[in-house]
């Protein structure tokens, strides 16, 4: 099964567009319906199937303001450091990673509260 991500990116005029994306596969739309359909147009239908979840990546109370703040900043450090070829700091990318490891525990816990709903 092909893991699907979608993501809200800017277009150059400003607009908020969606890109989906699945391996080296990936399109764009005006709604996350939009960029979904044209890149599952682009698949084969043994590759379609499974579970949807879309998010708006708002904080909550698995993943805080305040962790998304950081990440976003650690993020921002890191591109500019491979940017212009910089090591980045080990200090920063232990931080970084346990963000991101802390992203990933919340999206699981999220997911769990969410099937948790759906059983009752």
């Amino acid at each position: 099964m092909q893991t699907i991500s979608i993501e809200t990116i800017a277009s150059p005029n400003g607009d908020r567009l969606y890109r989906a994306a699945s391996g080296d596969r990936q399109s764009t739309g005006k709604t996350a319906g939009a960029a979904l359909d044209a890149l599952t147009a682009q698949m084969e239908t043994q590759e379609i199937e499974g579970f949807l979840l879309l998010r708006n990546h708002q904080p909550d109370r698995f993943f805080t303001a305040q962790q998304q703040q950081r990440l976003t900043e650690l993020m921002s450090l890191w591109r500019t450091a491979r940017d212009v070829g910089d090591s980045f700091p080990l200090d920063l990318q232990s931080e970084l990673d346990a963000l991101i490891e802390a992203e990933l525990d919340a999206t699981a816990a999220r997911s769990q509260a969410i099937l948790a709903q759906i059983q009752l």
